[in-house]
């Protein structure tokens, strides 16, 4: 067994029996919070993160916590970003093939498909996505011989704190300042790095915080806008001299004109209405800034803008181009859960109830995030390599690739529909058929479509009257092998051509006419 070490490289003492008790106690203070986008400016912003640097990461996390609520595009991006792996299936690969591995393997198939609510415990993990790191609590119960995770506890991110050595820690109820350190095998600490560096500075959300602000500022002047545009400016006039009493009364004239629409006002004064021009930009001021930042936080959280928002210069095709970056994503995203629950749910699993040596040997979590194939397009690869390179493929392997199951006997086979000929028309050539069934199944020809059904038919009916050729202009053949001057040989060729019996050329050379001016007339009437 190797010795094995956590994260900040201590090693790790392996002990055989899990913790029972639960560590992370409900808590009064869990329901409140200092609410501290309230007021947030630039300044209180800096400091909130200034303190987070310093390991007191509580007002960014609620930060954090705020910003999902009242910000819809913002939530929307990162809820995107963590379906993206809850809505693909997993499964549990062995070690190897042995079958002390596949044992092991099936063994923890059980324990987590029996886990009760581990979809929404993987929610709470990808959570880290935002705020750069998760953590689940694992409540051990223990069962005979063997121990078993009976359920996975939310931890709230603002329980924790990060130490000297940026470990996290642990506040509890006794220790509310530096924390504990948390217990081996006891927490699930899903960890994501957006980039290099400490985890309470690696969370999406740390990039978002500056652009939520100005957005926050942004939408609070567009609400101001929005109330008083539109409506006219009220200005009152009053006469030179006039009492401070005067004054008084014609401006509670002028509230009483934009809350009742009435007021008295005496004669000496007077009030004038100025209407609002049209074309003001500034409602396209506040406009292009949210969806600027809107653009940028989709770039942050998503890769890029196209998947998330269409907008007015993009398309869908251009949206599902851009969706690659995303899968990108989805890959790095789908591999750090796995190996997170790998080594801090699976590992614990295994030891407790395999010992140490098994350790060495854990199975895989395998997320299946390969898109799906495009089949429509896999068909048009095949049927150019069998008919048109000519490469031998396996049947088998088509029905496999595909999904098809190969048919057996007394099953009906499906066939293409071919068209029937009219009665009285010969029958023309296979490989003549062969072209116009390749040409119908392409749909509306386009002019490389028909060329190449035309170039088909030709080289069908090549193929197939070279019998035809060689019996027709035997003689003519026989006369050349015979000649010993040009004379002679024009003098016989003139001779033998009248009596060639040309009736089987010309026949084949009819049916290739027919099926040519059949290929026309659909292409024109497709």
């Amino acid at each position: 067994m190797s010795q094995l070490f956590d994260q900040y490289g201590r090693p790790i003492e392996l002990q055989r029996r899990p913790t029972l008790d639960v560590m992370a106690t409900a808590s009064v203070r869990d329901k409140w919070s200092t609410y501290p986008s309230a007021g947030l400016t630039p300044t209180k912003l800096a400091r909130i993160l200034r303190e987070a640097d310093a390991g007191e990461t509580m007002r960014q996390v609620e930060l954090y916590e705020e910003m999902e609520e009242k910000d819809a595009h913002l939530t929307s991006v990162l809820s995107t970003r963590k379906n993206a792996v809850l809505g693909l299936d997993w499964e549990i690969m062995p070690f190897s093939d042995d079958a002390a591995d596949v044992k092991v393997a099936q063994f923890v198939d059980d324990v987590l498909n029996n886990l009760h609510n581990l979809e929404d415990n993987m929610l709470d993990l990808l959570d880290a996505i935002g705020k750069g790191f998760g953590v689940l609590e694992i409540i051990w119960t223990v069962d005979g011989k063997r121990a078993y995770p009976a359920q996975l506890n939310w931890v709230h991110q603002k329980r924790f704190r990060f130490g000297d050595l940026h470990e996290l820690r642990l506040l509890t109820e006794d220790n509310q300042s530096t924390g504990i350190e948390l217990p081996q095998h006891k927490f699930i600490v899903h960890r994501y790095k957006a980039r290099s560096g400490y985890t309470n500075r690696a969370g999406l959300l740390r990039v978002c915080a500056w652009l939520y602000l100005f957005k926050n500022f942004g939408l609070k002047d567009w609400v101001r806008y929005a109330e008083v545009f539109g409506m006219p400016l009220r200005l009152g006039k009053y006469e030179q001299g006039a009492s401070k009493e005067d004054k008084e009364a014609l401006y509670k004239a002028l509230v009483d004109l934009g809350s009742d629409a009435a007021g008295i006002i005496s004669k000496a004064t007077e009030i004038v209405f100025v209407e609002q021009k049209a074309g003001n930009a500034g409602e396209n001021i506040f406009h292009s800034l949210a969806e600027y930042i809107d653009r940028q936080v989709s770039k942050a959280v998503l890769g890029q803008t196209l998947t998330s928002d269409v907008g007015s210069t993009g398309s869908y095709a251009a949206s599902q181009t851009h969706n690659q970056v995303r899968q990108d994503l989805i890959e790095a995203d789908c591999k750090a859960l796995a190996e997170t629950l790998r080594t801090q749910l699976v590992l614990p699993l295994v030891l407790f109830n395999f010992g140490p040596d098994a350790i060495d040997r854990l199975p895989w979590i395998k997320y299946h995030y390969e898109p799906p194939e495009d089949l429509k397009t896999t068909a048009e690869v095949y049927a150019t390599l069998v008919e048109r390179v000519g490469l031998p493929v396996a049947a088998e392997h088509v029905y496999d690739k595909f999904g098809i199951p190969e048919p057996t006997e007394g099953q009906t086979i499906l066939v293409a529909p071919s068209r029937q000929m009219p009665q009285g028309f010969p029958p023309a050539p296979q490989a003549a058929m062969k072209s116009r069934l390749i040409a119908a199944k392409e749909g509306t020809p386009s002019l490389v479509s028909a060329q190449r059904a035309l170039d088909s038919l030709a080289d069908g009916a090549t193929r197939q009257g070279a019998a035809t050729l060689a019996a027709t202009f035997a003689p003519l053949k026989r006369i050349i092998m015979e000649a010993t001057d040009l004379e002679g040989l024009r003098d016989r060729l003139l001779a033998e051509y009248s009596h060639l019996n040309t009736s089987d050329l010309e026949d084949l050379i009819a049916r290739a006419m027919f099926v040519a001016d059949l290929l026309g007339r659909w292409s024109v009437d497709a």
